[in-house]
């Protein structure tokens, strides 16, 4: 395990929700690329394989929070791309 991973996606984990707020309070995605955050969960998700694979640890919890977080991202992007 390492700390520093870790740390990576503490600090990524706590910027979703800020987004995600972001986007409930102004009902609109201006900005927001749909493949970006497809690419990021893919991210997530190859970093989640590799733990499950090889490195078991508690931080496969945080790739989890992280992949759910940017879901709920994406998701609302669906829910408010007309909206301007």
């Amino acid at each position: 395990m390492s700390i520093f991973e870790a740390l990576m996606l503490v600090c990524f984990g706590l910027s979703w929700p800020v987004s995600i707020a972001r986007t409930l309070r102004a009902k609109a995605v201006s900005g927001k690329s749909p493949y970006f955050i497809g690419i990021v969960i893919l991210g997530y998700a190859f970093g989640l394989a590799h733990k499950i694979l090889y490195s078991r640890d508690w931080v496969i919890g945080l790739y989890v929070f992280n992949i759910a977080v940017v879901s709920a991202d994406l998701i609302l992007y669906f829910r408010y791309r007309g909206r301007r």
